[in-house]
């Protein structure tokens, strides 16, 4: 046999080879062979898209299997995905950012039945990636003098509702001028991952939004299930469609569970200007002007990230031939507006749940990336809302006194403030008429020194030098005495004062 024959041969002996091995297993309890109690299970997803429910469903039939800790970026809502392994019991720690409107989650934390480490979304799946990558630790800035910092986060509550652990202080360290805190890598036992398709050998391919956390978790754990909708040959997936590669998956099973959507949002939903004038709704007209008095921060930036409410609403006062890319956490570059009905897509939504659209030239990727791109200081423009701003541009937007939701992405995205411009969307005071504007903020902190301009319902104000606050604008329907009256903080005023 020539050596150009043995080759050959040996090609043909490989790719045999390859097509018998199979990753692919039939029932869930072949999938769960080997979890064990006090595990730490990553599970991939954002809010509904891209969890691995197939999975989740049947874990919780494995009642045997308890005292995990589960790392994802939140817990579902209630009845859906974590939420039932914690309502089981079986989950006894969270790692989180966000616990948002899920009750059962909130209960147990608060009632202290379970333990949660809030921690930063950007943070979180950097822990995961550097984990995954062999990294032990590594200094972020996200989270610099917050609560986090501090070790201050509470852990577990006690039946009376008092603190009875909370999170260690930060070992910090400074380069090039600016604080960063030592972050501990995490390393799992096991990964749920929910992939659109996956070929027999393990390579995955994610639709749309839902590749989120799907890929940093399926990189990180000793033991990477993956739930596909779609099981496929070799080959079928294109080398460089290939979001997550075979060597990290252990075993694939079938997908046997409906997508669902958390909140379908239309643009048919999308009121107008001329609705909303109106309406003669106070809330909802105060809306309406500070969000299109935010449309013209646009202006001169090619990247955006908005936070959920009325920064999302701003959009709608974009001019039709706006260049700006807006960006989503969960990983989407070139968000467009909200589908059509009928067109909504569960793996296609934004930072607040909701459905969307994307614009000719977008791109996708997952969150370890999206964040990436946030603490680099490579999306010029941050708009998000705001519970008080103090007259130095310290933010606090992620809790308050017996409420605490999470800081979700929200630490990260004012974690450079030398390369991202933070701006503030808010009412001026609070429900009960107290200002939201202060010399030193009460909540606990997003960032500190982080903001450079705040919009109200009353009027725009620069922070200027991270030192002091200057009004620039007062709204048409206000005066100077009034925004003097509800502002707690000091401020100078702008000698060419504008209206809007």
């Amino acid at each position: 046999m020539s050596f150009g024959d043995f080759v050959s041969s040996l090609a043909v002996d490989i790719l045999a080879i390859g097509s018998r091995i199979s990753k692919v297993v039939q029932t869930t309890d072949e999938a769960l062979e080997g979890i064990q109690s006090g595990q730490t299970l990553l599970s991939g997803g954002f809010g509904l898209s891209g969890v691995s429910d197939t999975l989740i469903n049947a874990l919780l039939e494995k009642k045997e299997i308890n005292n995990l800790t589960a790392v994802s970026n939140n817990a579902g809502l209630d009845g859906q995905g974590l939420s039932k392994l914690l309502q089981s019991g079986q989950i006894t720690k969270m790692i989180a950012s966000f616990i948002g409107m899920n009750k059962t989650f909130e209960k147990l934390y608060l009632d202290g039945k379970i333990d949660l480490e809030l921690t930063p979304q950007g943070t979180m799946v950097e822990k995961v990636r550097a984990g995954g990558a062999g990294i032990p630790a590594f200094y972020t800035p996200t989270g610099v003098g917050t609560w986090v910092e501090e070790g201050k986060l509470p852990v577990r509550y006690g039946e009376n509702g008092e603190v009875l652990k909370t999170t260690k202080p930060k070992e910090t360290r400074e380069f090039n001028g600016r604080k960063f805190l030592l972050e501990d890598s995490i390393f799992a036992d096991v990964a749920f991952v929910k992939a659109f398709k996956a070929d027999t050998l393990g390579n995955c391919w994610f639709r749309g939004s839902s590749q989120n956390f799907n890929t940093a978790f399926g990189k990180n754990a000793k033991l990477t299930i993956v739930e596909a909708e779609n099981i496929v040959e070799p080959g079928e997936i294109k080398p460089e469609n290939v979001h997550l590669q075979s060597v990290y998956v252990d075993r694939i099973i079938k997908s046997t569970t409906p997508k669902e959507i958390e909140i379908v949002k239309l643009a048919e939903d999308q009121k107008s200007p001329e609705e909303l004038l109106s309406s003669g709704n106070e809330k909802e007209l105060k809306r309406f002007k500070i969000s299109q008095r935010a449309s013209k921060e646009f202006n001169g930036f090619k990247s955006a990230n908005l936070g959920i409410g009325m920064p999302n609403l701003s959009v709608a006062f974009l001019p039709e031939d706006s260049q700006v890319m807006l960006q989503s956490e969960n990983g989407i570059l070139g968000m467009g507006p909200h589908p059509r009905k009928g067109e909504e897509d569960a793996d296609l939504i934004n930072s607040g749940k909701e459905t969307v659209t994307l614009l000719k030239g977008a791109s996708l990727f997952g969150s370890e990336e999206s964040f990436a791109m946030i603490r680099g200081g490579k999306v010029g423009l941050t708009m998000l809302g705001g519970l008080q701003v103090s007259e130095n541009g310290d933010l606090a937007n992620w809790g308050l006194p017996g409420r605490v939701k999470g800081m979700g992405g929200a630490m990260d995205l004012v974690s450079n403030p030398q390369a991202t411009r933070v701006v503030v969307l808010m009412e001026h005071v609070d429900k009960k008429g107290r200002s939201k504007i202060l010399k030193k903020c009460q909540f606990p902190l997003t960032g500190t020194k982080c903001v450079k301009r705040i919009i109200t319902d009353l009027a725009v104000f620069d922070v200027v030098d991270n030192d002091h606050l200057k009004l620039i604008e007062i709204a048409d329907n206000t005066t100077l005495e009034e925004v003097k009256e509800k502002t707690d903080a000091d401020f100078e005023i702008a000698d060419d004062l504008k209206k809007f």
